[in-house]
């Protein structure tokens, strides 16, 4: 396990700044207040109620949740699934998620009620092919991203400036391809990923890697853990290994997957720091544990 330590946030800098230019415009505002309001602003990000440990392993969240489809007709990618919170006003970070090879959208539909009841706007996308690789995984997975926040019947809901990215074995090399290609995605989330570059430096996206202990497809020695130290030391990463799963972890309704899932699309698309607690100090990887290996930086 790597030391701990603190990072630098740019995303909190461009805000202090741009908070400043306002009150600067307006004329007459005091350092205190200024520090105040650039303090206060990531807290308008915050959905639902103070979390608890049951609260984020539940398999539904706070949101009552509603679906919409997307034709396969659709410029570049294959169709999908809209899953969003549907008794509220709010606007919500959005997460774009691709399936894996020779797979389709049903495959990681256990995620698209499960994550957008705890406050996000999920779409589970269809690839133009099922033999898509990585890069055009990629590709994809950004054309829906902006699908979703311009062009979908719910983007009135969408907050586009808080956009994520995960997938499943290629769906998840894609989502490094995504993050390496738009810095601007506030999160990544590979899920026993599979990519043929092992090396991701150029990567800013906070990510979270999720391996599988006994993957014989894309083995974490070979795949996902290259992929994590590969990962610059500045950029808000972290690794879980599953204790004793098989490559298709990510394709049924998974608990540990879905926590910590949860954890890092709150810290890093809404900002919210009441998530804090579930990433950091790093879960354990004894005894008991849900995890054969963990690593990552702390605090964020």
């Amino acid at each position: 396990m790597e030391p701990q330590h603190k990072l630098k946030r740019k995303p909190r800098r461009r805000l202090a700044a741009f908070v400043t230019a306002l009150a600067l415009a307006a004329g007459g505002v005091g350092v205190t207040q200024l520090s105040t309001a650039a303090q206060a602003a990531p807290q308008d990000y915050w959905r639902g109620p103070d979390p608890t440990e049951s609260s984020i392993e539940a398999l539904r969240g706070p949101y009552s949740t509603s679906t919409t489809s997307v034709s396969s007709f659709v410029s570049g990618f294959g169709g999908g699934t809209i899953y969003y919170p549907s008794t509220t006003s709010e606007t919500f970070g959005g997460v774009v998620i691709a399936p894996g090879f020779t797979a389709y959208q049903s495959s990681m539909s256990w995620l698209g009620h499960r994550l957008a009841s705890q406050g996000f706007v999920v779409f589970t996308i269809d690839t133009n092919s099922t033999l898509d690789q990585p890069a055009s995984r990629g590709d994809q997975l950004l054309a829906a991203v902006d699908y979703l926040r311009n062009s979908s019947s719910v983007r009135g809901r969408v907050d586009g400036s808080r956009m994520a990215v995960m997938g499943h074995s290629m769906g998840g090399g894609g989502s490094l391809e995504a993050a390496s290609d738009r810095p601007s995605l506030k999160a990544a989330i590979p899920l026993t990923p599979w990519n043929l570059d092992k090396t991701w430096g150029e990567v800013t996206t906070p990510t979270l890697i999720i391996g599988a202990e006994n993957d014989s497809i894309a083995s974490v020695s070979s795949h996902a853990i290259p992929f994590y130290t590969s990962l610059s030391s500045g950029t808000d990463r972290m690794y879980l290994e599953l204790d004793g799963a098989s490559h298709f972890a990510p394709n049924s309704n998974n608990t540990a997957i879905a926590k910590y899932s949860i954890a890092w699309l709150k810290r890093f698309v809404d900002e919210d720091t009441r998530y804090e607690q579930f990433l950091c100090p790093l879960p354990s990887d004894g005894w008991f544990s849900d995890f054969s290996d963990v690593r990552g930086n702390c605090p964020h």
